[in-house]
Formats: structure tokens, C-alpha cells, sequence
């Protein structure tokens, strides 16, 4: 899971660092805001990778992809319906919230599977 956090991390800072790239000048700081978001997530599955504090190293990571999908899906819709046509940041904001929200489905599964997993194993000691 942790390798997982860090393939949408770096997707995610690819995403930012190429929304700044095609940017118009004078390029605006916050085109760079998926990089960021992308950051924390590769931070989280490196940290992820000790076994003493995965769970919470991951169930922050999916903090943060529940924050990165929820947000810039509010702003691009918030935007679309004010009249706005789908630009670069627009799209920018629909790639990050799609990509976060993949990652989330994806840490909500496993984290599933990992509960019933631990639950097979207590049912098979007792």
C-alpha cells in the first residue's frame, strides 16, 4: 500500500510541475498546488514503509487524498457552474480531484481488506 501512495504521489507532483509548465506568464504558484499534494502523499508512503507506524502514515495519506479530491472538485464545479469553461486550471483541478479520489477508493479497499484479514486471524487463534 505504501508503494501505492507513492506512484499517485509522484503522479500528483507530475500533474503540478506540468500545470506550471503550461501555464501562461506570469506563472501563478498555485498551479503547483498537486505537486505539493503529491509531496505529502510520497512522504506518507515512505513512512508508510516502517511497519510500527503504517496504519497511521497511511490512513493520513488518505487524509489527504480525501482533502486533494474533495476541494479542487468543488472548485472546478463551483467554477463550470458560475460559466467558466473548462481552461487549464479547471482541468487542472478535475485531474488532481480524479486522481485523489482513485487513491481514496483505493486506501478505503485495502484498508477493508486489511480489516478482514487481521479479523481471520484473530477468529483462527481463538
Amino acid at each position: 500500500m505504501s508503494m501505492l501512495a507513492i506512484v499517485f504521489g509522484l503522479a500528483l507532483t507530475v500533474l503540478g510541475g506540468g500545470l506550471y509548465g503550461m501555464s501562461p506568464e506570469p506563472r501563478s504558484p498555485t498551479a503547483l498546488i498537486p505537486s505539493a499534494f503529491g509531496i505529502a502523499l510520497i512522504l506518507c508512503g515512505v513512512i508508510a514503509r516502517n511497519e510500527k507506524v503504517r496504519m497511521h502514515a497511511m490512513h493520513f495519506a488518505a487524509l489527504i487524498g480525501l482533502v486533494g479530491a474533495v476541494y479542487p472538485a468543488y472548485r472546478a464545479f463551483s467554477a463550470m457552474a458560475g460559466g467558466r469553461s473548462v481552461d487549464l486550471a479547471v482541468g487542472g483541478q478535475l485531474a488532481m480531484a480524479g486522481l485523489c479520489a482513485v487513491f481514496v477508493v483505493l486506501c478505503v479497499k485495502s484498508f477493508i481488506d486489511a480489516r478482514r484479514v487481521r479479523k481471520a486471524r484473530e477468529a483462527a487463534q481463538a
